[in-house]
């Protein structure tokens, strides 16, 4: 049924169980009271199921329809090692949590109704699960364990919090250790087993690369590209022809250039920038991806459901095919290629006193590198200002109006978490050798104030003229969280200003200033990150918090994220002529589930890259047995104290490892004491470290703490 017509099905049915008149009834004596024809009742069974799994209506015992009680919720259920769990409802920000002996035997990520027990008493909410709606998964990746007459398979996802039973005839000849897709034949019960069948094994977990194929194939992320796909891309020209560039605005003859990372291959982002007076001219000039990807193609279908590039430690897993991607759709040098162009006019404050966007051909000059635009701006290195002396002054223009950019979001308000990321590099086995921060420098802050401006512009103008659009949003966070956040910087001798249960970027701004070369500023400002909430798609404007901005979206990478490319279809056709009532409607319908897609598809690729990550990181300390580091304690719970070392690992030492005393937290001041020494330990405290331990099926790294380094180490 199309959604349309079931969403107003679905509207119609609920007004009549909703009624002051209704009783609950059984689905023939509903199909008899609304009269409807036998042809249309399978259509009446859909919109109670869907009901059913809104968690707006409920069956009774003899399959009496009625509404949902009013503590009852529909959500997403995640599990965890221990058997216990939590529902995640998408509209609430607090979690339900669910016993061991009430998840009636759902698994990680089903979609489940939840019965509430104790809504409103001013503790955690807890539930049980009365219905389990939607089974998220058929296949798990795990690794499979042997037994006499039968094997099992633990699950790489530890949330799912069971082993699969696998009978003897169904295990395809794995042997332990194996990494084995399984297929789900009977998801068990509260007290059952899952059991499955071994459809596909990949390698020994200790086989070079078995561990990210592990990963990909447990999230699900598609690699190769369909038949009909390559053939679509089979057909696209190498270089573009006079036909293409018709209509276009020419600006071939501006000095451009791309700046990106020394391995990147899909360049989908170049700058020009001049000067008249006090007012800057930036272009910002994005590839016309839309070119060659139209809507409802092959190449369009498979861009959406991918709606993202994933890019994990080893290799990218790509939106587009690498013909467009590293082909007619990067700004290589030297080639003429299609665009689609941001002007902006800009004063000495930084507001954008006026723009254009264009349809455009370029022809960049140099493609520059982060790593040489630092040497010509920050260290000034002679050999290479000499190299690109043609350029230097737009460089020079480029750092002058990336810092007024940047004031001015300053100054409203907008927050810069700076804390690096993990660059870790692999051998030709794919075995880390090196794992360090990731740090930005000059260039890739001009890049990114010159990506910001053009997407505030480009969000801020479709918004007045009330087109759809696609948008990207940043909810203000909880007050409970903010809270708990204003409580924990106390510690510290921190504060930060909350009104009414709710607080500006600014204050959260002002603390990461203040904490800004402090020893725990990497600390702070991650808890000040998880605060927060998540960015996501939507088609309407809802504001971005974290950068202090009412109109905010992304329309400068559309090689790699399919929102980009649809609002650049929107843009084009908007200038070709403006959208008729037919295409307004059309992407009126269609952009809440893209925009939802897109945030779907970008958190699965997130997690995919942090296991990824992890899975390295725990690699990488397996090396490092019995040496000992400096760290700073990141985070205290009940069964321990996370410590974070320089080079972004972090690791655990666990309260039952410390034999010289009993532990306990204590949750009010963020810290572990002993009962009877009284040593405590505290967030953001500086400690030694030995490494004890690195386990990569559960993606572990314990520590425990040493009092002093060994002499040669000191």
């Amino acid at each position: 049924m199309d959604k349309v017509i079931l969403d107003e099905k679905k509207k119609i049915l609920l007004e009549f169980i909703n009624s002051k008149d209704y009783q609950p009834m059984k689905f023939k004596e509903i199909a008899s009271v609304l009269q409807v024809p036998r042809d249309e009742k399978q259509d009446l069974r859909e919109v109670l199921e869907a009901l059913q799994t809104d968690g707006k209506i409920e069956a009774d015992t003899k399959g009496r329809y009625k509404i949902a009680d009013t503590n009852t919720r529909t959500g997403i259920f995640s599990g965890t090692q221990r058997g216990f769990g939590f529902v995640i409802i998408e509209s609430e920000t607090e979690d339900i949590f669910i016993p061991e002996s009430a998840t009636k035997g759902a698994l990680h990520n089903d979609k489940v109704m939840v019965s509430i027990k104790n809504e409103g008493r001013g503790k955690r909410r807890e539930g049980e699960i009365i219905r389990i709606l939607e089974r998220n998964s058929s296949t798990i990746v795990g690794t499979f364990e042997k037994s006499k007459n039968y094997g099992f398979v633990v699950a790489d996802n530890q949330k799912f919090g069971k082993d699969i039973f696998i009978p003897k005839e169904h295990t395809k000849g794995a042997v332990n250790g194996h990494k084995v897709v399984v297929k789900i034949t009977d998801y068990g019960s509260q007290d059952r087993n899952p059991e499955g069948k071994v459809i596909e094994i990949l390698g020994h977990m200790n086989d070079p690369g078995v561990d990210i194929i592990s990963v990909i194939m447990a999230y699900n992320l598609p690699v190769e590209f369909p038949e009909e796909v390559m053939n679509q891309v089979e057909a696209v020209q190498d270089e573009i022809t006079e036909k293409d560039m018709a209509g276009r605005k020419d600006i071939r003859s501006l000095q451009t250039v791309t700046i990106d990372g020394e391995d990147a291959k899909d360049l989908d982002d170049a700058i020009t920038l001049s000067k008249d007076g006090d007012i800057y001219h930036l272009g910002v000039h994005i590839a016309d991806v839309s070119n060659y990807v139209t809507e409802n193609s092959p190449l369009d279908k498979e861009a959406v459901k991918r709606g993202t590039s994933v890019y994990l430690v080893d290799r990218v897993i790509p939106m587009l095919p690498h013909k467009l991607s590293n082909g007619i759709c990067s700004l290589n040098a030297g080639t003429d290629r299609l665009a689609l162009s941001c002007f902006m006019d800009i004063d000495d404050k930084g507001t954008v006193i006026g723009h254009e966007i264009a349809e455009t051909v370029l022809r960049v000059d140099r493609r520059m590198t982060y790593t040489s635009v630092k040497k010509i701006l920050e260290d000034h290195d002679e050999a290479e200002r000499n190299e690109y002396k043609e350029l230097v002054p737009m460089f020079e223009l480029m750092s002058e109006l990336a810092d007024i950019l940047r004031e001015k979001r300053r100054k409203r308000g907008s927050i810069d978490f700076d804390f690096p990321e993990s660059k870790i590099k692999l051998d030709e086995n794919g075995h880390p050798i090196e794992i360090k921060p990731y740090d930005r420098n000059k260039a890739t802050k001009i890049i990114e104030d010159f990506m910001l401006i053009a997407n505030e512009t480009i969000a801020e103008d479709y918004f007045w003229q009330e087109i759809p659009f696609v948008y990207r949003s940043h909810d203000n966070p909880d007050a409970e969280k903010i809270q708990q956040l204003g409580i924990f910087i106390n510690n510290f001798g921190y504060s930060i200003k909350i009104s009414q249960d709710d607080i500006h970027p600014k204050e959260l701004q002002k603390l990461l200033l203040k904490i800004d070369n402090t020893p725990e500023e990497a600390l702070i400002s991650r808890l000040t990150l998880r605060s927060m909430k998540r960015a996501s798609y939507t088609s309407t404007s809802d504001g971005h918090f974290g950068l202090a901005t009412k109109y905010y979206c992304h329309f400068t990478s559309p090689i790699r994220r399919y929102p980009d490319l649809q609002i650049h279809r929107i843009i084009k056709e908007n200038l070709r002529g403006g959208l008729s009532e037919k295409r307004y409607n059309h992407y009126s319908k269609i952009l809440p589930d893209i925009a939802r897609q897109a945030s779907i598809t970008e958190r699965r690729a997130d997690d995919a890259e942090r296991d990824v990550d992890k899975l390295k990181k725990v690699e990488y300390m397996s090396d490092h047995i019995g040496e000992i580091f400096e760290g700073v304690i990141s985070g205290i719970t009940n069964w321990g104290m996370y410590v974070e070392l320089p080079n972004t690992v972090e690791g655990m030492v666990r309260v039952s490892e410390m034999q010289d005393d009993y532990y306990i937290y204590d949750e009010e001041h963020y810290a572990m004491i002993g009962e009877h020494t009284r040593k405590t330990y505290k967030l953001g405290e500086k400690v030694l470290v030995e490494v004890l331990a690195a386990d990569k099926l559960l993606r572990t790294i314990d520590f425990a703490f040493v009092d002093e380094a060994p002499e040669e180490d000191q």
